[in-house]
């Protein structure tokens, strides 16, 4: 008998161990108001939002949450509507998936819990689990389960919960992904997109902060874009799914909660454009990404120095835009590359080579590129931050240009 209440009084312990993990489980994922925090928004502007407050006081350069401004303007009056980055990458996916029934998603965590940034909230109910389709942890086997869903006829977008963990599926994407147009002799087309989470974020530590442009960009057959706002994370989003080429969709961790105001009705971006993000005559700045931000911090004090930067984000990273990117170096002569990626053999060191090869006689000055340094992400914020171009970098890097 006591060997019977034993046990019972065990049983009713685990019972309401699992009752307490579920609540903390429930609680962790509630939205909670966050008081006195605001949005940056992409031209700079603040405006109030909700949800998870930042677990750190001191902010890296650019960050997302910033103090209120009570000055901040309303943006109400003007038309379109506004969403953060993330919101902006749902909104063009659930357009796709309702005007194309063939458009599904994969990925861990993709369906009723919403994506690991929540960029699929909702579509589990909505489109239900056969094209929302929850993945074991196998990044191997869910991304080769996309590309021979592709051949079949049907358009995926594979996520990576976080692009570092897909390096466990590089051979279904390099043997794979890239080359079976190339190897069937044109009898398969692979329109997947693969996105997902990547960049240095807030101390996510080296094997979370992978930067994979630079393992992609050697695959033929690939494409690669990278978002940077709210209209370029929609409308890459919507080329990429539309396009019959594999494409590789690079999102940054710390721009998901970035707000801009888009337009109501449909649009699509050319997944091969650069955008000129502010015109000048002194220096060429190419960039993409998190960098966009901060070169803009930079341009700002350049401008209170004197000097006239062309700032462009390149968002095509495979091809490069190299219209937009030549029409720019022979106006202005000189050169700035900023990147996140490894300085060894990154996206700048492809687009410095581009650049040598098609505009050489152009040039008054050596190319200058900014990257990150080769060394695994530390986990220490202050640490972090050195490993990374800093906005007082690059405004040194154009002032020693343009002597």
């Amino acid at each position: 008998m006591a060997a019977v209440l034993q046990a019972a009084a065990l049983l009713m312990g685990s019972q309401t161990d699992i009752k307490k993990f579920r609540l903390r489980s429930a609680l962790r994922s509630a939205p909670v108001r966050r008081e006195g925090f605001f949005i940056v928004r992409t031209d700079g502007r603040l405006s109030a939002t909700s949800g998870v407050m930042p677990r750190r006081a001191k902010l890296i350069p650019n960050a997302v949450a910033v103090k209120a401004d009570t000055t901040a303007s309303s943006a109400a009056s003007k038309p379109g509507h506004e969403l953060l980055l993330f919101e902006a990458l749902r909104e063009g996916l659930e357009e796709e998936m309702e005007r194309d029934p063939r458009v599904c998603v994969m990925g861990e965590d993709v369906g009723h819990y919403g994506g690991s940034y929540k960029v699929t909230k909702g579509f589990a109910t909505k489109f239900g689990d056969l094209r929302v389709l929850d993945t074991p942890i196998a990044e191997n086997s869910f991304t080769g389960m996309g590309i021979g869903a592709a051949m079949t006829g049907l358009r995926p977008v594979i996520e990576g919960m976080n692009m570092g963990f897909l390096l466990l599926a590089f051979n279904q994407i390099s043997n794979n992904c890239g080359m079976l147009h190339y190897t069937s002799g044109g009898q398969f087309t692979i329109p997947v997109v693969i996105r997902g989470p990547g960049g240095v974020g807030r101390q996510l530590g080296a094997e979370h902060s992978q930067r994979l442009e630079s393992y992609f960009q050697s695959i033929p057959g690939l494409q690669m874009v990278a978002c940077s706002t709210p209209y370029n994370a929609k409308g890459l989003m919507k080329a990429a799914i539309r396009s019959e080429n594999p494409v590789v969709l690079f999102e940054h961790v710390l721009l998901y909660n970035l707000k801009e105001r888009i337009p109501d009705e449909d649009y699509v971006l050319c997944l091969e454009e650069a955008e000129m993000v502010r015109p000048g005559e002194h220096v060429t700045i190419l960039t993409y990404s998190r960098m966009r931000y901060h070169v803009m911090q930079a341009a700002k004090t350049l401008i209170n120095k004197g000097y006239d930067p062309e700032v462009i984000d390149i968002r095509s990273l495979k091809p490069f835009d190299l219209y937009t990117i030549g029409n720019s170096i022979k106006k202005t002569h000189r050169v700035l590359i900023v990147e996140e990626c490894m300085r060894t053999g990154g996206i700048g060191a492809s687009l410095r080579s581009a650049i040598i090869d098609n505009f050489w006689d152009y040039l008054d000055a050596p190319i200058m590129c900014l990257s990150s340094q080769d060394v695994p992400t530390p986990y220490a914020g202050t640490l972090e931050e050195w490993t990374v171009v800093q906005p007082a970098q690059i405004v040194a890097a154009v002032e020693q240009l343009c002597k």
